[in-house]
């Protein structure tokens, strides 16, 4: 039984009512700021990514500087936000080689910015520089008189290829000794850099990353930033499947050959039976292996295979000597067995991450550079 002095139930929701409401206001901001300061995964060079291949620190630098980024997700999204006075930031270029794209691209307005562009992508965007002979390795001066290089300094570009002008039609701006490029074509700017590690969140505070990227990027007050983190195909490059392709009076008949070739096969492999192991009869000697792989490769002309396999197993024998682990970068390998031997770094990383050979005599100057790179690695 309640007494007149004791409090109702309302009086005491009134009382209490603004705890109860701080403390919904206090776990709604904790929700709300995990969920901004939450890490973002994403694919290389992904401007909404905070992983350390994305691009999320450069681009927020960027619209803190007054930039305005635009996030393109693909072809149709740059074409509608392309004008003639925006740069063009194409920073993904693995999925990028579908010809259509590659050609409505190619006539969107404005200057471009590629960002460690593939093969293909390089010669339909920029088609008046091509692959260089040389490798750049790391951290040189900019060597040119491009206002945003001399003002970044150095940078950490890490083993990449150079490019070269591709004619001479066109004047080519090289810089760092090739990797980064730029030249004007019908007014258009186009700058080109053979690598796009500078630009990751994992990279930008080496040496003058982030001055170069911003340099770079934010020479615009708009820019479209597009990395496509899947092959878009092009809507007319003929997106018929196989089925499309076949006349409808031969479907019968494919569908028929189908049938029949399952049954065959398993008619054949009914016929095999289990598997038997048994003994070889004959030891095959290591050196009669290794000049088997040899002639094979040579009879292919796969001298870029042979290459590999030469590079990769002086690797591997060297690893333990020079305490490095499998998944060391290639940076942290050619600094190490710079180290251990009389040669120019430069030209460890040409002779362990160089293009392949084009030549026969090419593989057998390799095949004695890694031997000679390894006997004093071993004496050292």
């Amino acid at each position: 039984m309640t007494t007149a002095v004791d409090p109702t139930l309302r009086q005491r929701w009134r009382r209490r009512r603004w705890l109860v409401a701080g403390a919904a206001v206090i776990v709604a901001l904790s929700a709300l700021t995990v969920y901004l300061t939450a890490p973002r995964p994403g694919g290389l060079l992904d401007p909404s990514s905070t992983s350390p291949d994305g691009a999320r620190a450069l681009v927020s630098l960027l619209r803190d500087g007054g930039v305005e980024v635009i996030e393109a997700g693909d072809v149709a999204a740059v074409e509608a936000a392309a004008r003639p006075d925006t740069l063009l930031v194409v920073a993904q270029t693995g999925h990028l080689f579908d010809e259509d794209v590659l050609r409505r691209l190619a006539a969107v307005p404005g200057d471009r910015l590629l960002l460690g562009p593939i093969s293909r992508t390089r010669e339909a965007l920029a088609p008046h520089v091509k692959p260089a002979a040389a490798t750049f390795f790391g951290g040189a001066d900019p060597g040119c008189d491009l206002r945003e290089a001399v003002r970044a300094g150095s940078v950490a570009f890490g083993i990449s290829e150079t490019y070269e002008p591709a004619g001479e039609d066109v004047p080519v701006t090289r810089c760092y000794q090739g990797t980064l490029v730029r030249y004007v074509d019908d007014g258009r700017e186009v700058t080109v850099t053979a690598s796009s590690d500078f630009v990751t969140n994992g990279s930008l505070l080496d040496e003058g990353n982030a001055a170069l990227a911003m340099n770079l990027a934010g020479s615009h007050p708009r820019i479209i930033w597009y990395a496509p983190q899947h092959r878009e195909a092009g809507t007319e490059s003929g997106g018929a499947s196989l089925t499309d392709m076949i006349p409808d009076r031969v479907t019968w008949i494919v569908w028929q050959l189908i049938v029949v070739v399952v049954l065959v096969a398993v008619w054949r492999g009914r016929r095999v039976g289990p598997l038997v192991a048994e003994r070889l009869p004959v030891v095959v000697r290591a050196s009669e292996t290794v000049e088997g792989r040899g002639r094979l490769y040579r009879s292919r002309r796969t001298r870029d295979r042979a290459a590999e396999a030469l590079r990769t197993a002086a690797l591997q024998r060297m690893q333990p000597r020079l305490g490095l682990s499998a998944d060391a970068t290639p940076a942290a390998v050619v600094a190490a067995i710079a180290a251990h031997c009389t040669r120019h770094p430069q030209s460890v990383a040409h002779a362990f991450y160089g293009p392949p050979p084009v030549t026969d005599d090419e593989l057998l100057d390799l095949a004695r550079e890694l031997d000679d790179i390894e006997r004093q690695v071993a004496h050292s």
